[in-house]
């Protein structure tokens, strides 16, 4: 199986060009040689608004701490889910945001909003949650590199929940409040027939009360995901396995 990489730059066929700092260490780490194939992607596809898909390429030379490539021919995919969903995650605790992050990424979403809310157990501000969020994204990347993906999902700067709320309610689309509340409506009747979709959920503990009322307010409705109650970084990854996996995708 060829080797694939997430190269943040311009790809036409037939250039020669040099790979970003970050591809070329993972392809020296993985000890390609001149004449060897690899593929890469850029999430701009052949260029088109919107496009998808990934470039042959050939490695050219290896230097010391850079990696020149001749990029072949465009070869388009069709790998990302039948709509755009968004997850806006109060962040869950030690390495488990890690792992959410992974894992939504090779389910399909298109975007996490990284939350801090009353409850939450992580709470990182300043120069440690710039870190945090380099470091999702290299882990967004290596797993659409890993599961064939050629959009890599965006992840948005740490906010707090109540200013996130602010904008919230001008977003397009669905919005759905991952719930436990009496008379939430289940997952499969909120989402029929919809677009775009944006699930909040909470952290260990859940939303405070006045934290799911303030959601509702903003137009997110309820919805369960059945009589369990889920971890926090099990419920979203619940959803996007239903609708992109499922054939509600």
């Amino acid at each position: 199986m060829t080797a694939r990489f997430y190269a943040d730059m311009a790809l036409a066929t037939g250039s020669t060009v040099q790979l970003p700092p970050a591809t070329a260490r993972h392809v020296q780490v993985l000890r390609l040689q001149p004449g060897d194939a690899l593929s890469l992607f850029n999430g701009q596809g052949d260029g088109l608004p919107g496009s998808e898909g990934e470039f042959e390429a050939t490695v050219a030379r290896m230097g010391r701490s850079d990696v020149e490539v001749i990029v072949g021919a465009y070869i388009p995919t069709a790998r990302e889910a039948g709509r755009a969903i968004h997850l806006a995650v109060a962040m869950p605790a030690n390495e488990r945001m890690d792992w959410l992050v992974e894992k939504a990424a090779e389910l399909g979403a298109a975007s996490i909003q990284p939350l801090i809310s009353e409850r939450s157990v992580l709470r990182i501000k300043g120069e440690r949650a710039d870190k945090k969020i380099a470091h999702w994204r290299g882990v967004a990347v290596a797993a659409c590199e890993q599961c064939g993906r050629s959009r890599v999902p965006l992840i948005h700067d740490v906010a707090t929940l109540a200013d996130w709320l602010k904008g919230a309610a001008a977003a397009n689309g669905t919005r759905l409040l991952l719930s436990l509340q009496e008379g939430s409506r289940p997952l499969a009747q909120a989402v029929a027939g919809s677009g775009a979709l944006t699930f909040l959920s909470g952290p260990e503990g859940g939303l405070s009360p006045a934290e799911a009322a303030a959601a509702i307010a903003c137009g997110f409705g309820p919805v369960t995901l059945g009589p369990r109650v889920l971890r926090a970084e099990t419920a979203p990854l619940a959803c996007l396995s239903l609708l992109t996996l499922g054939a509600a995708g």
